[in-house]
């Protein structure tokens, strides 16, 4: 990261599974689909609009931009999960897209995913680890952070409960569909928190 380069050719990983909840929950119901809509997120999930849906910053201001419309994690943290003796479910960190095969926690800022055949995301910023994943078990949380060093981040920890991003383009989206991911040109930045 951190190096000004032209855009890099596509990487590419699949989707695990898809979910969505049409209430405000930590987790969220696996579905055989889901359809992204264009500046707003996932058809029929609570974070679903153009400006923030989550309690907390709607509380703070509910004008903002809704930079979160889809979360994605990484199906490789949910093994890790399981490897340490834990059961965790895809769905259960509240993502809309369980992934395999991309390090999401490593890709720059305005990264593009590309989901199955139409559906394009651009990529926004890290999701915070919410306390809530403490109920998963006894030290959950913990590996929810990864010395930010692994992503050119020395003395600072990184969280890795996915990432977040916006809706360009609508689509379909299933398990089994590949993701293509597109490198934004230029300066890349870092992710952070959103």
């Amino acid at each position: 990261m951190g190096s000004d380069t032209e855009s890099k050719a596509d990487e590419i990983g699949s989707v695990v599974a898809v979910h969505r909840a049409a209430d405000y929950q930590f987790s969220k119901d696996t579905a055989p689909s889901i359809n992204l809509i264009a500046g707003l997120g996932v058809e029929g999930d609570a974070h679903l609009g153009a400006t923030v849906q989550h309690r907390s910053r709607v509380a703070r201001d509910p004008s903002q931009p809704n930079l979160r419309q889809v979360h994605l994690v990484m199906s490789e943290l949910l093994d890790e999960v399981r490897a340490a003796g834990h059961e965790i479910s895809e769905g259960q960190l509240g993502e809309n897209i369980t992934t395999a095969g991309i390090d999401l926690i490593g890709l720059p800022v305005g990264s593009l995913l590309r989901l199955g055949d139409d559906a394009l995301v651009a990529l926004t910023g890290l999701r915070n680890p919410c306390p809530q994943i403490r109920d998963v078990g006894d030290g959950v949380l913990d590996m929810m952070f990864v010395d930010g060093a692994r992503y050119g981040r020395p003395n600072k920890k990184v969280g890795r409960t996915g990432v977040m991003g916006v809706v360009l383009t609508p689509g379909p989206v299933s398990a089994g569909d590949p993701i293509a991911v597109r490198y934004p040109a230029g300066q890349h930045t870092p992710m952070e928190r959103v």
